[in-house]
């Protein structure tokens, strides 16, 4: 499967940018997850890549073909890029039955592709499936109701998933009444050696005339395959569909119409759909949304299982930071257009890049905690936090505050300068909905407006504490002390609030113990997980361990 890269992707409509120059290299048989709040921009840059949406500017590959590019004005139509497209309503067709909505689009594909000799296929899996009768005996046998009745239908779903066949081959292998034999061994053999014969002859044909088959029935001349444009076969359409049904187990519902399945049943049959005209790149827009909480979870472990078993790239986008998580061998964070942070999960977790992230990323959210402080001859920042409590902060790594701030302002008046310069090139618009620094939320026993509050003046001293839920414990030896706010046990853990003067904490405790509202405690926020923000950036500047 194909690498994409996106370069300078922007996406506007008048002077509203939807996508704000995006850079993006998506490696191959990753699972990407695009996250962030509605209206953020990650459908816009799904559909973009997909060719549903034609950028303002940028330039996109995938693989080693160039699909878009504005300077060169390249657009290749979304037909021709060779991607499948989940989308969160499975527009599947009601009046088609699941075999006929998987197989629709592949009835439509003409294209060059290599000739296939149909019938070798046929008889090499006929001898595969011959070369153990009782097996095939065993798998029919199977099949039969409590009455001893066979269930045909049901044994040609079984032969197809054991042997991987297409239902034209299954229905001949049925009818040679190997089941019903009483030496099953023998009769299978018997019959595999016209098999064996057709098979002979027709590459002997093919060897007249200077050709050959490939292990996948190609024919190839000089070693090469031959290019035809065609139509697939109905072996093929066939072999396909009962493929992508058994990877999502739906083998037995494939002359049931949508209405009779579930709604898990449903998106396996979009799934299955998606993935037999055999896609370079899996797209998915919330394909899990409309299920509820419990199916939502299996379909998370069918999704990464069958990512697993394609082999296939997937660009997944979703609002739920848990599906992120989860799936994700890297996430993809945007919001207002631009992209916040590009890693994988855990590092988004443990590492958020800036303000934004920390407070998107985790459940129950992150605590933040202003500070205002300076740094020690020894590398460690003293800092007034919570009210009046002093607390020094120890980074992991050895940090100059001098030249981390330096390096803020450089970057600064470097994309002070891109913009502007931007802004001098024809055709060129402002951006109207503006980056702005995250608003932060710091929890407070009485919450304040502040809409009508003048801006704070901050200061390089200004500083932001992100302090994970499960980094606050509850110790008889702790060096701060709090009342319980609030407590909701869920049986493994605890989620509480913690009060410290007129200020909010939340805390994860794991165990079964019951906490009860107004119970007096002492806490310490421990581990090198502590995170250090910049107050005028938003941005992280470190992490490290805070002494009370």
């Amino acid at each position: 499967m194909p690498e994409i890269k996106l370069e300078n992707i922007t996406k506007r409509w008048g002077k509203f940018f939807g996508v704000d120059n995006v850079s993006l290299n998506i490696p191959n048989n990753s699972f990407i997850t695009l996250l962030g709040p509605s209206g953020c921009g990650k459908t816009t840059i799904l559909r973009m890549i997909a060719g549903l949406e034609t950028p303002t500017e940028g330039r996109i590959t995938i693989g080693d073909k160039v699909v878009f590019d504005s300077n060169a004005g390249i657009n290749v139509p979304a037909n021709k890029r060779k991607v499948g497209f989940l989308f969160q309503n499975y527009a599947l067709w009601p009046n088609m039955t699941v075999y006929e909505n998987i197989s629709f689009g592949l009835k439509n594909i003409n294209e060059e592709m290599p000739a296939i000799d149909v019938a070798a296929k046929q008889a090499s899996d006929m001898i595969r499936a011959l070369s153990n009768g009782n097996k095939v005996k065993e798998v029919v046998e199977e099949c039969r109701d409590k009455n001893g009745k066979l269930d045909e239908n049901k044994a040609y779903v079984k032969l197809i998933d054991n042997y991987s066949l297409s239902i034209y081959t299954a229905k001949e292998l049925f009818a040679l009444g190997i089941h019903s034999s009483g030496d099953a061994a023998a009769t299978a053999k018997a019959r595999i050696s016209e098999y064996e014969k057709k098979l002979s002859d027709i590459k002997a044909g093919y060897e007249k005339e200077g050709k050959s088959l490939n292990e996948k029935f190609e024919v190839l001349k000089g070693g090469k395959p031959v290019m035809e444009k065609r139509k697939l076969t109905k072996e093929e359409i066939d072999s396909r569909v009962r493929a992508c049904s058994r990877i999502v187990k739906i083998g037995m519902f494939m002359d049931r119409y949508p209405a009779e399945l579930s709604g898990g049943q449903q998106q396996r049959v979009a799934i299955a759909r998606t993935l037999a005209p055999e896609p370079q790149v899996l797209f998915m827009d919330e394909p899990l949304s409309n299920l509820d909480a419990k199916l939502r979870l299996e379909m998370r472990y069918e999704l990464q299982r069958l990512h697993v078993e394609t082999g296939s790239t997937f660009v997944y986008v979703t609002h739920d930071q848990m599906e992120a998580m989860t799936l994700a061998t890297r996430i993809c964070l945007v919001n207002n257009g631009v992209l916040q942070q590009y890693a994988a999960p855990l590092e988004v977790y443990n590492r958020p890049a800036n303000l934004f992230v920390a407070d998107f990323v985790g459940n129950p959210s992150m605590n933040f905690v202003d500070g205002k402080g300076t740094q020690q001859s020894d590398g460690s920042i003293a800092l007034d936090i919570l009210g009046g409590v002093k607390a020094r902060f120890v980074p992991i790594d050895s940090l100059s505050l001098t030249e981390w701030r330096a390096a803020r302002d450089k970057e600064a008046e470097d994309k002070a300068e891109f913009e502007r310069q931007r802004l001098l090139q024809k055709g060129a618009v402002e951006k109207s909905n503006k980056d702005e620094v995250f608003k932060y939320h710091v929890q407070k026993v009485e919450e304040e407006d502040d809409s009508l509050a003048d801006d704070p003046v901050i200061t390089d001293e200004d500083f932001v504490i992100g302090i994970r839920p499960e980094a606050i414990d509850i110790d008889a030896n702790g060096r701060i002390d709090t009342t319980i706010y609030g407590a909701m046990p869920t049986g493994m853990e605890s989620t509480l609030k913690l009060k410290v003067g007129e200020f909010l904490l939340t805390s994860v405790i794991f165990g079964g113990v019951i906490y009860q509202i107004g119970q007096e405690e002492k806490i310490n926020i421990n581990g090198k997980d502590i995170l250090l923000f910049d107050r005028r950036s938003g941005k992280l500047i470190c992490a490290g361990a805070l002494e009370l």
